[in-house]
């Protein structure tokens, strides 16, 4: 992308235009540290009538938004893979609220997304105001490139990550829209630019951000309000991965590979990859605190952004840099 007015080759990039580009795309482009602020939060008594469900409970972002929304005055409903067993859910149990009720829920499961309907309706004070929003959060990781990846991969990571999410939203519109209300969807910084060896998960989340986008049109006119979540690099918070789950997932993987495959690519590579994700193991955010008062201001702000990006600057940029900038110019700055 150019600055208007620029003339080049197709073998030059002007910098002049590149840099001003740059400076334009860091006065608008800010990130979420400093964006939130500007729109106000609704009071902690505004929301003590409004009821969300989120989903993917268990641990990791679910779990920690599950009892920050509580003690803002929500009511919560907490979707979990595993209702009757986990940490998470025992202490989100254990509060005892009635404002806090834990739901079996596998978003790949037409029947547990529906009965998941079913109760949050059965339990509203008033099912006709609808419910005030839905967060989007279950989902699931690996890795692998390309011919390592075997279709029943691709499959079953879109499963939760991409139809889950439509799934459970087209479940709940019929509330949501009653109320007018918010729908939160996670995505990643890895559903604005690609990675090597993540195209498994890639595929998913930039699903998640044209999906975002369609319903977001569709809603406006309805008043709902559609934002997206995109966290950084948030593994070492999530327990995402570890150095047993990568070994698990790579012999796995080497087993089901091809002959060809694993001719033409040999063990010594293939292993020298495993090994680079084992280093991504602790990397990355502790702190998930910025993951959680975006999705609280999506719910609650009275304009609400589109996209929230919490992640560090070095993410915030090289995200603006991928997706603003020629490729060949990305390319070479982080993958070549």
């Amino acid at each position: 992308m150019l600055c208007a007015g620029t003339v080049m080759a197709s073998s030059h990039v002007p910098v002049r235009a590149c840099a001003s580009h740059l400076r334009f795309m860091q006065k608008w482009s800010v990130p979420l540290q400093s964006a939130v602020g500007n729109r106000p939060f609704a009071s902690h008594s505004a929301e003590e009538s409004k009821a969300v469900l989120v989903t993917g409970c268990d641990s990791g972002f679910g779990f920690s938004l599950a009892k920050h929304l509580h003690g803002k005055g929500f009511t919560v409903f907490a979707g979990c893979l595993f209702k009757d067993k986990g940490e998470g859910v025992k202490e989100l149990d254990s509060m005892k609220s009635d404002r806090m009720r834990t739901l079996q829920l596998n978003v790949v499961k037409p029947d547990e997304v529906d009965r998941g309907v079913e109760i949050i309706r059965e339990n509203l004070k008033d099912p006709e105001k609808g419910l005030w929003g839905v967060v989007n959060n279950a989902g699931i990781s690996t890795f692998g490139e390309v011919e390592f990846t075997s279709m029943e991969t691709y499959k079953e990571v879109a499963e939760v990550n991409l139809w889950g999410t439509v799934r459970v939203t087209k479940a709940c519109l019929p509330l949501i829209r009653r109320a007018k209300g918010r729908v939160v969807n996670i995505s990643s910084m890895l559903g604005r630019m690609a990675n090597p060896a993540r195209s498994p998960y890639c595929i998913t989340k930039f699903g998640v951000e044209a999906f975002s986008d369609c319903l977001r049109y569709e809603m406006h006119p309805l008043g709902v309000k559609v934002s997206v979540v995109e966290p950084g690099n948030f593994i070492a918070a999530t327990s995402l991965y570890s150095p047993e789950k990568i070994k698990a997932i790579g012999d796995k993987m080497w087993e089901e590979l091809p002959e060809v495959i694993k001719n033409d690519y040999g063990r010594k590579y293939f292993d020298e990859k495993i090994a680079r994700m084992n280093t991504y193991c602790n990397s990355g955010s502790t702190d998930t605190s910025e993951v959680i008062d975006a999705i609280t201001h999506a719910l609650t702000a009275s304009t609400p952004y589109t996209r929230y990006h919490p992640m560090d600057y070095y993410w915030w940029l090289r995200m603006q840099i991928m997706t603003h900038m020629p490729g060949a110019i990305s390319d070479k700055i982080y993958i070549h």
